[in-house]
């Protein structure tokens, strides 16, 4: 990754009507500017200001949690590593997602379960990756149903902050920062970024938060029906697995069942 632009500079220079709460430049472990932090907590009228200017600030907004018991991880403490990221252009969504498929789903001696259960877990498709699901219907405008959803979750838990991150696009923010939440499955955030662009692309998801190991993103045209929704769980398991392993669903098929008109998609890694 290039080194990314003055957080500083670019953070002075938005327009003073968007009266930003104290906050402060966070630097990476390895020395990085990675993003702006708020002091307190972030507010949906702001988020929405600033998601809108994001054209001509190059900052992108993103409502920050942290890891339960530790507020200060990992965005005071700068655990965050954006000189380690690679570049999100250089690295294809499906080839991606079909890699980390083929990982999830294959079986050795030291699994907990038995190769039936297992290939049980992703039934249909069992071990075969379906590929990627097609392109869906946008509903709402995808900016303004983020806003909506930002709304939403800052209702839900008021103690969010705000994160503002130099950042082209939505999908680029987590790896511009140098968030590194899939660690346990995935060290080079750009890989998630490719597939975010992607996501981006085909469903009109928009990154919204994130938390210590958590990944938030509103999406203006979800599956609407059963075997779409199956297609997109397919991809969220090769990308965020936990969410299958460890999610109230026990395999693809439940888990599917919860995507059907979903507002917002969240994910979570171990």
């Amino acid at each position: 990754m290039s080194v990314s632009p003055d957080l500083s500079r670019l953070v002075a220079a938005l327009p003073d009507a968007l009266a930003l709460p104290e906050g402060r430049v966070v630097h990476g472990d390895d020395g990085q500017p990675a993003l702006w932090v708020s002091d307190g907590p972030a507010t949906a009228p702001l988020w929405t200001a600033l998601r809108a200017t994001h054209a001509t600030s190059g900052l992108w907004p993103l409502l920050l949690d942290h890891l339960g018991g530790d507020t200060a991880r990992p965005w005071d403490d700068g655990e965050l590593w954006p000189a380690d990221m690679s570049d999100p252009g250089g690295w294809d969504a499906a080839t991606l997602l079909a890699g980390w498929w083929a990982d999830h789903t294959r079986t050795d001696d030291a699994d907990r379960l038995s190769q039936p259960e297992r290939l049980a877990v992703t039934a249909p498709y069992g071990q075969r990756w379906p590929g990627p699901a097609a392109p869906l219907p946008v509903g709402d405008d995808p900016d303004l149903h983020a806003d909506e959803c930002v709304a939403f979750m800052l209702a839900d838990n008021p103690k969010l902050r705000l994160g503002l991150v130099a950042a082209t696009r939505g999908a680029d923010s987590v790896t511009t920062a140098g968030w590194q939440g899939p660690a346990n499955v995935e060290n080079d955030t750009a890989k998630l970024s490719a597939v975010l662009r992607s996501w981006e692309d085909r469903f009109a998801a928009r990154v919204i938060g994130v938390g210590y190991a958590e990944l938030y993103l509103s999406v203006a045209a979800p599956p609407t029906d059963a075997a779409a929704a199956l297609h997109v769980a397919a991809e969220h398991f090769a990308f965020c697995p936990d969410n299958v392993w460890q999610g109230a669903a026990t395999d693809l098929a439940g888990y599917a069942g919860q995507l059907v008109d979903a507002p917002i998609w969240s994910f979570w890694w171990d």
